[in-house]
C-alpha cells in the first residue's frame, strides 16, 4: 500500500489515479498509524513551502515522516512535495523544510524568462536510479515551479532540467527521492517513474 500524504495542499486525487493506473494500491490519508504502516510514502504538493509546512506540522505529520525516514521505508516528494524533503526554503517569509535531504531551497533564475516555469521540460539523467530505470538518458516531463532545490551534496542529483539555468528536476539519497515536475501529469513517462517507485523495495 502507497500512502498519498494529506496535509491539504497538492493534487492528491490525480497522483492516486496514476498510481491506480500503474497497478499501485494508494490511499490519501492523513492518519499517523496508516503512514507508519504504508509499504511507501508519496508526499504530494502545490502552493507555498511555509504554508506547506505550516499544515504539515500543525497535524502532527512532520514527527510521522521523519519516523518513516528512520524506518527506511521509501519516499517520494513530488513538486512542492520534493522540496519540502529539505531543510529549509528562502520562498516568501521562509521556512525550515522536513530536513530529510541536505540543502535549502531557492527561488529559479529564469535568466529573465517568465515565472512560474510551466510546461514540458526535458531533464537528463546525470546517473543511474532506480526511480529513472528504463527511461534512457533523458525523459520530458510536466513542470509548474518557481522555485528549486539546491542540495548540499551533487551525489543526491539524478536528473536536471534547463529553463534559464539548469536547475535540478531528480533527487535520490538511498530511500528518499523526489521530482520537481508532476509525474501524474506527464503521459508515460510520467507513469514509467511512478510505477519505478511502486516497485521500489519490492522483491521480484
Amino acid at each position: 500500500m502507497i500512502a498519498i500524504v494529506d496535509y491539504g495542499m497538492g493534487n492528491r486525487r490525480s497522483v492516486e489515479k496514476a498510481l491506480e493506473h500503474v497497478g499501485a494500491s494508494p490511499l490519501i490519508t492523513a492518519d499517523h498509524d496508516v503512514i507508519r504502516r504504508a509499504d511507501h510514502v508519496v508526499l504530494p504538493g502545490v502552493g507555498a513551502f511555509p504554508r506547506a509546512m505550516r499544515n504539515i506540522r500543525r497535524a502532527g505529520l512532520d514527527q510521522v515522516l521523519t519516523d518513516r525516514f528512520l524506518d527506511g521505508g521509501p519516499i517520494l516528494g513530488l513538486c512542492l512535495g520534493m522540496q519540502l524533503l529539505f531543510d529549509a526554503s528562502d520562498e516568501h517569509e521562509g521556512d525550515t523544510g522536513l530536513g530529510l535531504l541536505p540543502g535549502r531551497v531557492r527561488r529559479l533564475d529564469t535568466r529573465g524568462g517568465r515565472l512560474p516555469h510551466i510546461g514540458w521540460n526535458l531533464v537528463t539523467f546525470a546517473r543511474p536510479s532506480k526511480l529513472v530505470d528504463g527511461l534512457g538518458d533523458a525523459a520530458a516531463f510536466y513542470h509548474v515551479h518557481s522555485f528549486v532545490c539546491q542540495p548540499d551534496d551533487d551525489h543526491d542529483v539524478v536528473g536536471r532540467g534547463e529553463y534559464g539555468e539548469r536547475f535540478v528536476s531528480v533527487v535520490e539519497r538511498d530511500h528518499v527521492m523526489g521530482v520537481q515536475f508532476h509525474p501524474e501529469k506527464s503521459s508515460r513517462d510520467g507513469l514509467q517513474l511512478l510505477r519505478n517507485f511502486a516497485r521500489v523495495g519490492v522483491a521480484a
